[in-house]
């Protein structure tokens, strides 16, 4: 139901909005958001974190747009994510935690999102949705895993974890872009590779806005998973980014990596005022986050918090989360409680009257009484944080202990050694372990009985390398039979 559309509750009628936020915005009474069936937009940059933002203090970046985009969103500031990449693709995808989705890595073939999981997509379609990726998948490049098997309609991806990457087994992009890297990459569209022009961040905000407006010109509700490379490593930026940056005096590949945030920074400009200009922002949802801590900005500035990509510290995992939603959700609310990653699915699938998997695969809970009411009731939970990446083969019981934390809303516990105090410590500077020994036992006793629930769906633990990667083996094929076509992108 459109938000123009009237809504009947009980005797009440009204046409979609109704004053009465207590700063002054127009918002929608409780319980109406379920059921709205907006467009989505979910844009997941890599490697970006908190404090990779001009909005929440950096002082070397500008980032107008997505400071713009902030004021005018709902904020979840304690939003958190795994500590590196295809766990919080799983996460995000499914609603619970990697290791229940069989992914505990990126590469070893245990980056692969377990076959028996349904995804966000397969909800989206199945609720009549038009689903579409663009750029990075990194959930499995066996044909079986692809994101054309997981419920999406449009696929315009590259293969691996990062554009001409390759790794032993199935992990490796097609072979043009290990030289080309992050301009002119060879893209897989919808099963056929294609050679695009321009640098990877544009080339994948070209094709999702000439999808979206093909989508609006045939009025289907559509979901739009724009999931960049950048500013993942190699740090490679077009120099018109890295000028300014280069003439601070900064080094040790900071230029790029800053210079790719800018770079994003102008595309979602882009995607802003189309939205707006095609009268979309009314009825589409836009969400804004990253995939785990920076992994370079840190240096710089890292939002006062301990920690950053990889690590199982607040600084890991706490990323932006911002929410847009014109005339509909409040802007420029911070909503400071506990949310995650896997709350992304539930939220979706009420909003989209979808239905969720009736196996009990989704963990998290839907945020729609906060996106309705920041002070509603939000009981507290505890969030289970593992950074994998234990050797091939190795017994996963071996690393129990090893880069973990749980999360609550006060206290995060880390490698069941240290405990923090969250709202007095947000930097994790005074471990306190020996003055809570009630609240270590309760989170020693949950991660206990996680961590066995989790050992049996840890499915990929075993996987075999086998045969030459997907990607390498399928672009050979096509550019031995017929060549390699140039992309031409959707008008937009």
């Amino acid at each position: 139901m459109k938000r123009r559309d009237f809504i009947k509750t009980g005797a009440l009628t009204v046409t979609g909005l109704l004053a009465g936020s207590r700063c002054g915005k127009r918002f929608v009474e409780p319980d109406m958001l379920k059921g709205r069936r907006p467009n989505i937009i979910l844009v997941m940059t890599d490697d970006q974190g908190y404090g990779d933002l001009a909005c929440h203090g950096n002082p070397v970046l500008q980032t107008p747009n997505l400071d713009a985009l902030h004021a005018q969103s709902t904020r979840f500031t304690k939003f958190q994510v795994s500590p590196t990449c295809s766990p919080t693709r799983a996460s995000l995808l499914t609603g619970r935690h990697e290791f229940k989705n069989g992914v505990s890595h990126t590469i070893n073939e245990r980056e692969r999102l377990s076959l028996e999981s349904i995804t966000l997509a397969d909800m989206l379609k199945k609720a009549g949705y038009v689903t579409g990726i663009f750029g990075k998948w990194h959930l499995g490049d066996e044909d079986a895993y692809q994101p054309d098997n997981r419920g999406f309609n449009e696929v315009f991806i590259h293969g691996a974890g990062g554009i001409g990457q390759s790794y032993p087994g199935s992990c490796a992009d097609a072979p043009p872009n290990r030289q080309n890297r992050y301009f002119d990459p060879v893209i897989k569209h919808n099963g056929t590779f294609v050679k695009t022009k321009g640098f990877c961040t544009d080339v994948f905000f070209q094709q999702a806005l000439g999808w979206i407006n093909q989508q609006r010109k045939q009025k289907q509700p559509f979901f739009a998973y724009l999931v960049t490379n950048a500013p993942h490593g190699p740090f490679i930026a077009p120099e018109k980014y890295k000028k300014r940056l280069l003439d601070l005096g900064l080094k040790d590949g900071l230029p790029g990596f800053y210079g790719m945030i800018e770079n994003i920074d102008d595309n979602m400009g882009i995607l802003m005022k189309k939205l707006a200009e095609w009268k979309l922002e009314e009825d589409t949802l836009l969400i804004f986050m990253t995939d785990n801590g920076t992994s370079a900005g840190h240096a710089v500035f890292d939002g006062g918090m301990k920690g950053n990509k990889g690590t199982p510290e607040e600084g890991g995992t706490r990323v932006p989360a911002f929410f847009s939603w014109k005339g509909t959700i409040q802007e420029g609310i911070d909503i400071d409680r506990l949310t995650a990653h896997i709350d992304i699915f539930p939220t979706l699938a009420a909003l989209a009257e979808g239905k969720l998997p009736d196996t009990g695969q989704v963990e998290g809970r839907s945020l729609l009484p906060l996106l309705q009411d920041s002070r509603a009731e939000w009981p507290d939970r505890f969030l289970f944080v593992h950074v994998g990446r234990w050797k091939k083969g190795a017994d996963p019981n071996t690393a129990k202990f090893n880069r973990c934390a749980v999360r609550s809303e006060r206290f995060r516990f880390v490698n069941n050694l240290e405990l923090y105090d969250m709202q007095v410590d947000p930097g994790q500077e005074v471990n306190v372990i020996d003055k809570f020994p009630d609240v270590v036992q309760k989170m020693r006793e949950a991660y206990d009985v996680w961590w066995e629930e989790t050992l049996p769906l840890l499915v990929n633990e075993k996987a075999t390398y086998e045969g030459a990667a997907p990607f390498i083996k399928k672009y050979n094929e096509q550019f031995q039979a017929r060549g390699i076509s140039d992309w031409v992108p959707p008008y937009y």
